[in-house]
């Protein structure tokens, strides 16, 4: 066991989950029916619309592991490690620090189960780190391990699930997504009917902002079926449908000043990283008009996109 470490970070004022509960004041749209319509009765678009949902995996061909936690890097090139603990802590925290020199914390099961973490900072050297916690917001570094990483496909770490963003193909939420891209002829209009939907179906939950605890994780199958949720619910599920969509999507977290915000940022094809695309001001969700992801040139997405000053990005999962 290592020194007895403070961890930073890891307060409520980093916790992504303890910023949105004060953002509890969102005027929620009114939910609509959610009837779905036989595809006999719609037109079917020129997309293809067959989810492809990524599965992680652990085969154990690259293993770093002590007695109280295995980090699985066999798929390091495909941007995520798979993390189990092994260990008697109650509370474990893990800390990933990338090239970008930005620590992502995250709670981890104290109960031995795998876990997948994203490698989302880009190619370079990782420091994986496990502390179990002594008391307090004392902790005691139980693991360390510098991993160099090198991704093969830079879109992997926001295609492939990870704990924040948690699916299978069996998920109804990939389901969904599938019908409602049925009617699709771009990866534009899925992102636009995959907004709408969420929109028009999915009410913001008030009691849940105000007594969620600190390391809350989406289920995002649950949102679907409760149509309730925070605005980290409504981040994961619109993620889920998109990246089971084959469209790359960042989940984001930052600020634009001094306010709190999410993001959805997608990669649509023979444009780029659309940043900022669908995102969360605390108070309602909204979508970038289609039509400045549509051209690049277009002043406005460059003016939206081009130096930042918009907003902060703090995480992505």
């Amino acid at each position: 066991m290592g020194i007895v470490t403070v961890l930073s970070g890891c307060g409520e004022a980093d916790d992504p989950v303890a910023e949105f509960s004060k953002s509890s004041d969102q005027a929620a749209p009114a939910p609509t029916p959610d009837v779905e319509v036989p595809d006999t009765e719609r037109v079917k678009g020129s997309r293809d619309n067959t989810p492809v949902c990524l599965v992680p995996k652990a085969p154990g061909e690259v293993v770093y592991e002590n007695e109280y936690a295995k980090v699985d890097a066999s798929n390091i090139s495909e941007g995520y490690i798979v993390v189990t603990y092994h260990g008697n802590s109650p509370k474990v925290k893990l800390q990933i620090t990338g090239p970008k020199e930005v620590t992502y914390t995250y709670n981890i099961s104290s109960i031995p189960k795998e876990e997948v973490f994203p490698l989302q900072q880009g190619n370079g050297q990782y420091m994986v780190n496990i502390f179990e916690n002594i008391e307090g917001t004392q902790y005691s570094q139980a693991y360390s391990q510098m991993i160099d990483v090198n991704i093969t496909n830079e879109f992997s770490p926001f295609l492939y699930p990870n704990q924040y963003v948690n699916f299978t193909g069996s998920n109804e939420a990939v389901a969904k997504s599938e019908y409602l891209a049925y009617v699709c002829n771009s990866d534009l209009e899925v992102v636009s009917e995959v907004y709408n939907y969420i929109i028009s179906n999915i009410t913001y939950d008030h009691e849940e902002a105000e007594t969620v605890q600190s390391g809350y994780l989406p289920d995002v199958d649950e949102v679907l079926y409760t149509k309730t949720g925070i605005c980290l619910d409504y981040a994961a599920l619109m993620t889920t449908m998109l990246r089971s969509q084959r469209i790359p999507t960042r989940m984001e977290i930052g600020y634009a000043g001094t306010a709190y915000h999410a993001w959805l940022s997608t990669y649509i094809e023979d444009v780029g990283w659309v940043n900022g695309m669908i995102e969360f001001d605390g108070n309602e969700w909204s979508l970038m008009d289609p039509t400045f992801a549509s051209n690049t040139k277009d002043k406005a997405l460059k003016e939206f996109i081009g130096d930042g000053s918009n907003y902060s990005v703090k995480y992505i999962y």
